[in-house]
């Protein structure tokens, strides 16, 4: 029992553990020592494997003195590992060509390890022909670095057989391979949904039911081929439109803090990712030489019965099977979908310690609302240096209303070069009102290469009245490409006066894809009078989900007519949260309908028909045509208190139909003085009918000048029927004044 005592002591204080963790290291250097001197008896006495064996021991360790003699007493016995192994040490002390005739020596006795060491060797020399030969035996004989320089060879020249072969690779554990097949089959899937989406946009009627600006995820996710991070669907309210600037809203139509704008899609930023970190290269998206993770040469040796792992202290990545159980397409299975299938491999990239398949896998679990395991490989991408992914993090704490934390990861990410994270750490501080920082960081973002910082700057200078500088600052990204950008400029040039400087600016960024500049040279060539030419950017605009110009394109095909594709586009607008969309649709239904009959005595009431959940909808929203409606149903069905309500909000909201609805309510409840005051609203406002009810009241109380001047404004005010029956009031009271 003190004995168990004494351990439990030792394991909470960790230096029972620390103990036994430098007995096992002694225990290995001991069992590598008694290997060491064992072969090195053996190899004295002669014998070629432990020859072999101890060179490789030595190599490893980095005695390339030592180890060089005895790998050479091998290869002359006809060792091929030995020849292999010697061929690394001569690379690595800077003799290629005499360590690619070893190799090759190696290689024709059968060594795959070999075989890839002398392709990437003559790859490095442009010769690709000899280099695919000894790629392809290599990779043949089931070496995973094998297969996948050979893939990556094949890659580079567009050869779709480098699929095979990165699967083949990834099949084998070879983290690398595994991420660039993900990578594939994630391109495919977007491809396949492009087209998917075409087809149907051609099958259809071209407008989709609110889902935004192209293909957009359901969250907001990671754009891997712009870097930046786009959030939501929709578009825009151009400027044009009466909705200001844009300020602090993305082409997306998600409003970030401040002004900000992290999200582009115009095409500007680093291209996809081909690597990882250590020795691959940047990701510029430009080709890449061939690259692998693990020295040349590295690798088990077959056919001697020892592992004879060489090259720079490293270890080969993923020997043997590391296989997920998954069948995939392309090995049996054939029906896994390619996003599927990607994200099978991501993962198990991303479990070998791959960050830039774990920050694809945490974009794709976000996409889903898997937000705990995704806020996980963003956490893990990030803590092994990936920027983007601390960027990623950061948006994630964000969304969960955690901002500070959010601050430190994007400020991680921007100290890194991540130009979205500048771009998201001048939003914060614009929203806080802290200009000057929010600046530093958009300025930040644009050294860093991301156009998004000029257009944030030139947001920025917008909201705070520096036009000029707002003119610089959006010129200089829409040179650069950015078609948000190019749509801003046109509006501040509008807003200036100048049209025609503002037209090839719309045109400009409509052409690059802005929902919201093709909305807005609708609006233009509307306000020129060109019917034709603004309905075919409103449909433009329309098809890529802009709920204002669905909402323009209904009341266009309304006015020819043209009721059933009307509908359709007032239900996508309506849909998407327009309240005149609303209201004009449940205008539409209600015609339809077959005027009420008078309910029987005990009938119950009818439930709400579709044209009235619409005419609500839009009420809800503050539409106030809609609410007086609303109230007039309410109305119908003996609800006065509803009735009463809405009127009311529609009155205080400044309807004159409202005020004189609701004038009528309380008249017929006995408030006559309350229901003046709304009738007077009303006719001050313009409404005859409300004018005669003053008169008439007046009359009624005996006040003939105020009757008669009510009379005169009804008269005015019209209708025909109303100035009529006013006309004729104030003939009678003028009567009663002059008798």
């Amino acid at each position: 029992m003190a004995f168990m005592g004494d351990r439990a002591t030792l394991l909470e204080t960790g230096r029972f553990v620390q103990r036994h963790q430098e007995h096992a290291v002694d225990t290995v250097d001991t069992a590598e020592d008694e290997t060491e001197a064992r072969h090195r008896r053996a190899a004295e006495n002669g014998d070629t494997e432990s020859m072999s064996v101890l060179g490789s021991l030595l190599l490893r360790r980095g005695d390339l003195d030592g180890a060089e003699p005895h790998l050479r007493a091998a290869t002359a016995d006809g060792d091929r590992a030995a020849a292999n192994n010697l061929g690394v040490l001569l690379h690595q002390r800077g003799y290629a060509d005499e360590a690619a005739g070893w190799w090759r020596i190696a290689a024709v006795a059968g060594s795959a390890a070999a075989a890839h060491a002398l392709g990437r060797h003559y790859r490095e020399r442009g010769d690709e022909p000899a280099a695919e030969y000894w790629l392809r035996q290599s990779a043949e004989q089931g070496h995973a670095l094998g297969a996948y320089a050979l893939a990556d060879l094949l890659e580079h020249r567009s050869d779709v057989g480098a699929e095979r072969w990165l699967r083949a690779a990834a099949e084998q554990g070879h983290r690398e391979a595994a991420y660039r097949l993900a990578r594939t089959l994630d391109r495919r899937a977007a491809a396949e949904a492009r087209t998917g989406v075409a087809a149907a946009g051609m099958a259809g009627s071209g407008v989709d039911g609110g889902s935004g600006t192209g293909a957009v995820r359901g969250r907001g996710h990671l754009d891997f081929d712009t870097g930046t991070r786009l959030s939501g669907a929709g578009a825009v309210a151009g400027a044009v439109a009466g909705n200001g600037t844009g300020t602090g809203l993305g082409p997306s139509g998600t409003r970030y803090p401040g002004y900000g704008w992290t999200g582009d899609g115009s095409g500007t930023g680093t291209g996809p990712v081909a690597g990882e970190s250590g020795g691959t290269g940047p990701s510029t998206g430009t080709r890449r030489a061939p690259v692998d993770t693990e020295p040349v040469g590295a690798g088990p040796e077959p056919g001697t019965g020892t592992r004879h792992t060489v090259g720079s202290g490293s270890r080969r990545t993923g020997a043997g099977q590391h296989s997920t159980g998954t069948r995939h397409a392309g090995t049996g299975a054939g029906t896994v979908p390619p996003a599927v299938e990607a994200e099978q491999w991501y993962r198990q990239a991303a479990a070998r310690g791959h960050r830039r398949a774990a920050l694809h896998l945490g974009a794709i679990l976000e996409e889903r609302g898997e937000l705990k395991e995704a806020g996980r490989w963003y956490l893990t991408s990030a803590k092994d240096g990936e920027a983007r992914a601390a960027c990623a993090l950061g948006f994630l704490l964000r969304d969960a209303g955690d901002e500070e934390s959010a601050a430190v990861w994007w400020l991680r990410a921007a100290q890194d070069g991540d130009g979205n994270a500048a771009n998201a750490l001048g939003a914060l501080h614009a929203a806080r009102g802290e200009q000057q920082t929010a600046e530093r960081w958009y300025r930040a973002a644009l050294d860093a290469g991301d156009v998004n910082g000029a257009y944030n700057l030139g947001l920025l200078c917008a909201a705070q009245g520096r036009t000029a500088q707002a003119d610089q600052w959006y010129r200089r990204a829409a040179y650069a490409g950015h078609r948000e950008a190019a749509n801003a400029l046109a509006v501040l040039l509008l807003q200036g006066g100048d049209a025609a400087g503002a037209e090839p600016w719309f045109s400009k960024a409509a052409e690059a894809g802005s929902v919201d500049a093709a909305f807005n040279l609708g609006i233009l060539y509307a306000g020129r009078d060109d019917d034709r030419t603004a309905f075919v950017w409103y449909e433009r605009a329309a098809a890529a989900g802009h709920t204002e110009a669905a909402l323009q394109v209904g009341i266009a095909l309304l006015r020819d007519g043209e009721e059933q594709d009307a509908e359709r586009h007032l239900r996508c607008a309506a849909g998407s949260g327009s309240a005149e969309a609303a209201f004009r649709l449940a205008t539409l239904l209600d015609r339809r309908q077959p005027p009420p009959g008078a309910p029987a005595l005990g009938e119950t009431l009818d439930e709400k028909t579709e044209c009235e959940e619409w005419y609500e909808r839009a009420a809800e929203q503050g539409h106030r045509r809609a609410q007086v409606r609303v109230g007039m149903l309410a109305a119908g069905r003996g609800d006065l208190e509803g009735a009463a309500r809405w009127y009311r909000e529609a009155a205080e909201a400044g309807s004159r139909n409202g005020a004189f609805n609701l004038g009528l309510l309380l008249a017929r409840e006995g408030s006559e003085p309350e229901a003046a005051l709304w009738w007077s609203r009303a006719a001050h406002a313009g409404h005859g009918r409300a004018a005669l009810r003053l008169a008439l009241l007046a009359a009624r109380h005996g006040e003939l000048d105020e009757g008669e001047r009510w009379c005169a404004r009804a008269v005015e005010l019209g209708p025909a029927e109303v100035a009529e029956r006013a006309a004729r009031l104030r003939e009678a009271l003028h009567q009663e004044l002059t008798a």
